[in-house]
């Protein structure tokens, strides 16, 4: 049977008139096994590379006995994952698809939808919110533009993250784990030329702070993406609006890029973050098409 692990020491002073726990409180309270899956969650979340069962055990400070049943049930339901023909475990994105199930990412709807509405308005072009969804992106608001005709994408539309502006600018501006992560499974299903480009794109991406394409939705069309950024400094959504140009136009390109900034920025700072500095014009050499033909 495990040993229930050893409270760590404290250093506020104890309050003489508390009550000392005894043994039978201590195990009727504890639960090993989660603390143990827990730990293992914790260990996976810190690195970058996979880890054998041995190797966590290791680290853990644990027996291979411990950890043997707790890896194999959080691999059973999706916590980590092994990828094909390796032993070693990564943490996959199922905490991510918890996560945004929880009332955070309705705030952020909410938070982000008045102002969205008013950028589309003032820039006359369709917006949409996208987040990550493991290594996708999944559109979680939209708003038309007030113009007779724009391009749109459907609420719940999701597509391969390193396919879209979106993507590469979420993943860009995320944890080293989960930019792993993606670059990993884009690599093994890209041509090796394509995915070296992209993965060469995303780090210019987080160097400059946007990413802006032209014609890789649709012919015609300027994707261009900015950061909704939290008080962690990483990207919770991105902001992106598929430019469209008319001959009508009143609200050139360079002024409709400027407005969705704004807006981004404003939803940043609501979120707790920092905006990225980006100067405007935005470099139109951004706007040349990536590579993006999956195999």
């Amino acid at each position: 049977m495990a040993k229930t692990p050893t409270p760590r020491p404290s250093t506020e002073r104890k309050r003489s008139a508390a009550p000392k726990a005894s043994r039978g409180d201590k195990e009727r309270y504890g639960a090993p096994a989660l603390e143990k899956g827990l730990d293992v969650l914790e260990l996976l979340a810190g690195l970058s590379q996979g880890v054998t069962q041995s190797e966590i055990a290791q680290l853990l400070g644990r027996s291979l006995q411990e950890v043997y049943r707790v890896v194999m049930v959080l691999e059973r339901r999706g916590f980590i994952q092994r990828r094909l023909g390796e032993d070693g475990y990564f943490l996959s994105n199922r905490m991510f698809d918890l996560a945004n199930r929880h009332p955070p990412l309705s705030r952020l709807i909410n938070l982000a939808t008045p102002l969205m509405h008013e950028a589309a308005r003032s820039a006359t072009q369709a917006l949409h919110m996208a987040i990550l969804d493991s290594t996708s992106i999944r559109i979680v608001a939209q708003v038309d533009s007030p113009a007779p005709f724009g391009f749109r994408l459907r609420v719940g539309t999701k597509n391969p993250a390193m396919a879209t502006a979106s993507g590469r600018l979420l993943v860009a501006l995320q944890t080293p784990v989960v930019q792993d992560w993606v670059m990993e499974d884009m690599r093994r299903n890209w041509p090796p030329q394509e995915a070296e480009a992209l993965a060469r794109r995303t780090r210019l991406i987080r160097s400059r702070g946007y990413e802006m394409v032209t014609g890789e939705s649709l012919q015609g069309i300027t994707d261009v993406s900015f950061p909704l950024i939290d008080g962690s400094g990483f990207a919770q959504a991105a902001l992106t609006m598929p430019y469209l140009a008319a001959t009508r136009q009143t609200v050139g390109f360079d002024e409709a890029c400027e407005i969705v900034f704004r807006a981004a920025e404003t939803i940043t700072r609501m979120l707790g973050g920092e905006p990225p500095k980006i100067s405007f014009p935005l470099a139109r050499i951004a706007a040349r098409r990536p590579p993006s033909r999956l195999r």
